[in-house]
């Protein structure tokens, strides 16, 4: 934990997420500084280690608005997310008028209502969408999902209390990152298959012009005296990005986004600093 963290009890994050750290949590802890300034997750997604280290100080980005207003609307309005996810039913058609909603004209609080409800709800969790920027994830096959955990949904708005949230690229943290500071990079990763690639998290995608400018990136924070850790795929394309420079750990993770469950199961991942 970062020296002067909140004492707030055993926050945990709010969204199933596709390559989400709360399993990996004991191989990730190792690298993390005993000590640091500021937390920065240019990467948020389900913020596993922001919450489990539950930093005094800490600024989370992506591009993705609609996850950053989620988080938004969790952190300034949760008693209103927690009511409007109360009122929301576990039911296919209502699944699918949820997900036609032009949901970006809407609240922070009805944002984050939507992108929890149809997380809990949608095919593994998955947020997808098309060139279009449409949600195009199909109704899950669930029996009793927990919809609305106003516990979870509560601590995780007191642990944010004083967090910063942006839309913004990645690159963008080189302007706020100070010697003494931490940052964790968990970005789309590289496909270990030309048929494995998961590219829609966002409408642009983020290729390995993408992978290459991290790189570049995570080496000046680096640098100037930032402490840096970064997680992706073992792909020979990520040891060659990440060759000079950066200690390479592997790292045994159960992943399930295949379509065919009979090629889920364990991956090897690579941990970067």
């Amino acid at each position: 934990m970062a020296d002067g963290s909140t004492s707030i009890p055993h926050p945990r994050p709010f969204l199933k997420w596709v390559g989400g750290k709360r399993q990996l949590l004991p191989a990730l802890l190792p690298h993390t500084p005993p000590r640091f300034g500021r937390y920065h997750e240019p990467f948020v997604g389900g913020g596993a280690l922001f919450f489990h280290l539950r930093p005094a100080r800490a600024a989370l980005s992506d591009t993705n608005a609609r996850l950053i207003r989620t988080w938004r609307g969790v952190r300034d309005h949760v008693e209103d997310v927690i009511g409007l996810l109360r009122a929301y039913p576990h039911d296919r058609g209502f699944f699918e008028r949820l997900r036609e909603d032009a949901v970006d004209e809407r609240s922070d609080a009805e944002v984050a209502a939507w992108f929890i409800y149809l997380n809990r709800t949608g095919f593994n969790g998955l947020y997808r969408v098309n060139r279009n920027n449409r949600f195009n994830v199909p109704f899950g096959s669930y029996t009793n999902p927990t919809i609305c955990d106003a516990d979870v949904l509560r601590l995780a708005s007191a642990a944010l209390a004083d967090t910063e949230l942006h839309v913004e690229d990645f690159g963008m943290v080189l302007t706020r990152a100070e010697p003494g500071d931490f940052v964790y990079f968990d970005p789309p990763y590289v496909p270990l298959s030309a048929t494995s690639s998961f590219t829609a998290y966002t409408a642009g995608g983020f290729g390995m012009a993408e992978q290459a400018r991290l790189r570049d990136t995570a080496r000046a924070l680096k640098a100037s005296g930032v402490h840096v850790i970064l997680s992706n795929s073992s792909a020979p394309a990520v040891h060659e990005l990440y060759a000079d420079g950066f200690q390479r750990t592997p790292v045994a993770a159960n992943r399930a986004i295949n379509c065919d469950a009979s090629k889920r199961g364990a991956v090897t991942e690579l941990i970067l600093a």
